[in-house]
């Protein structure tokens, strides 16, 4: 996208002000982000690592869940305690908030800065845990970073994209989402008992961990081996994001001397029908979509082995199909996000979503309604209600409490996910018996996001920051 193009969409000349933060890539300059996107795009990769490693920490706790629970002998209940905390919910739900007024308060770089390293101090200890109180808190401390990191990291995104590309780099952080997911549960599947690498993760657990390991200790080693990989990738993702440059909206919202922090963020969301019309707009589709989701990034795995009667390893391969599908079908999206309406790839995504549970109403009963299942959460996972939160989220409020905004919808969103995640055992019970009860429950979520989403779309598409920003609330953010 040119600076021409640019300062057509601005309300003012000043040239490339949405696109000057994509010279926060590393190494870029400040103008290289609106002379062609390069920029933009180096830095949103750098950025997007942050959700790797969310859905990454949900499904790598997910694809060894059944070998844990084997290997510490877990309840259900225990199972649900774990969802609980960990990035799929409470623990993310803590971190958002406190990420969000940090990234607003001391900017969106103070966050790139040190929070990877508490996510490596949390997956370590995962790797490392021999009981459920260390497990538990490997889980909680990653799902904190995980909270931390993704307000700030959707707001650069946004902060640092051209007019025109916004939409596909948010696209690009949500194929990342699900390139995370993907690659977990094919490790996942390559190292499970019975995998076509066990041998290797065998070899390795008796060096480790001596000769005389049990069955169940040789097991859930191939589930350390897992966290192992996203703690490498959590080491590279620091190293990139550390060089960011800040976000040009923050410094120039931190230049104007505008007051941020909690007390004001809360004040102006709560005092502003505005922002709090449109606090309650984005926490509704994506609490009552994410509600489903949760369950399914944390669950799905252990779901196909206890409904469906697969293996562990066959559990993973379908669940790492879907998400291939998530990644396929973002890919298309990114090019059509900043062309087409938003409301047709949001009802289309939510159709499919829907569909995916009236599958397993009609029941269970053969591969063929599994990998139906699989497929369509895939294809809703590629128009997901996330992206649409993630780009509206990041759209929709000024940049002076835009990632604090954020934080506090998702500390509602997870923190009630971590809720139902404890509701959704008791309903599904020990060996999937309520599944069916379980889909129309989903299956009414779903549907409240549908009817939301599509009454309160906003037109934001082509429009910069700045603008809908003016558009919004006038002169005086």
């Amino acid at each position: 996208m040119n600076n021409q193009t640019i300062s057509q969409n601005h309300s003012t000349p000043r040239p490339a002000r949405e696109g000057q933060g994509g010279g926060s890539a590393v190494g870029g300059s400040a103008v290289e982000g609106s002379a062609g996107g390069r920029s933009s795009l180096k830095s949103t990769i750098a950025v997007s690592l942050t959700n790797y490693l969310d859905a990454g920490a949900i499904v790598a706790g997910a694809s060894g869940l059944t070998l844990w629970q084997q290997y510490l002998g877990l309840s259900e209940v225990h199972l649900g305690w774990l969802n609980f905390i960990s990035a799929n919910c409470l623990g993310a739900a803590i971190g958002a908030i406190i990420g969000g007024l940090l990234a607003d308060k001391y900017g969106r770089k103070f966050i790139f800065t040190y929070n990877l390293l508490v996510y490596m101090t949390g997956v370590l200890l995962v790797m490392l845990s021999v009981n459920f109180p260390m497990l538990l808190c490997g889980f909680l401390i990653t799902g904190i970073s995980v909270g931390v990191g993704v307000p700030a990291s959707w707001t650069y995104i946004s902060e640092s994209s051209e007019v025109n590309n916004r939409g596909r780099n948010i696209c690009i952080s949500q194929m990342s989402w699900g390139f995370g997911p993907m690659i977990i549960l094919l490790l996942g599947m390559l190292f499970a008992p019975g995998g076509y690498l066990f041998g290797w993760v065998e070899s390795l657990a008796h060096t480790f961990g001596g000769a005389d390991l049990s069955t169940e200790a040789l097991n859930v080693f191939s589930s350390r081996v897992v966290f192992f990989s996203l703690f490498v990738v959590a080491f590279i993702a620091w190293n990139l994001q550390r060089g960011l440059q800040e976000s040009s909206e923050f410094e120039e919202n931190k230049a104007s001397g505008k007051k941020t922090g909690l007390i004001e963020n809360i004040k102006v969301l709560f005092s502003n029908r505005i922002a709090l019309r449109t606090a309650l707009f984005l926490a509704t589709i994506y609490l009552t979509w994410n509600l489903v989701a949760s369950v399914m990034g944390f669950f799905q795995p252990h779901i196909y082995e206890t409904a469906g009667g697969v293996t562990n390893e066959y559990a993973n391969m379908l669940a790492c199909a879907g998400w291939a599908f998530v990644v396929g079908v973002t890919f298309v999206l990114s090019f059509l996000i900043d062309k087409m309406p938003h409301k047709i790839f949001y009802v289309l995504g939510l159709l499919a979503a829907l569909a995916t549970w009236f599958v397993i109403i009609g029941g269970v009963n053969g591969m063929g309604s599994l990998w139906a299942f699989s497929i369509l959460w895939g294809i809703n996972g590629g128009l997901s209600v996330q992206i649409f939160y993630a780009l509206w989220g990041s759209e929709l409020f000024p940049a002076k409490f835009r990632a604090g905004a954020q934080g506090m919808m998702f500390f509602l969103v997870r923190g009630l996910s971590a809720i139902w995640g404890l509701v959704f055992t008791l309903i599904y019970g020990e060996n999937g018996e309520g599944f069916t009860l379980a889909a129309w429950c989903m299956i009414g979520l779903l549907l409240i996001s549908l009817v939301v989403g599509v009454a309160g779309c906003p037109n934001t598409r082509g429009k910069s920051l700045e603008q809908i920003t003016k558009e919004r609330y006038g002169d005086n953010y």
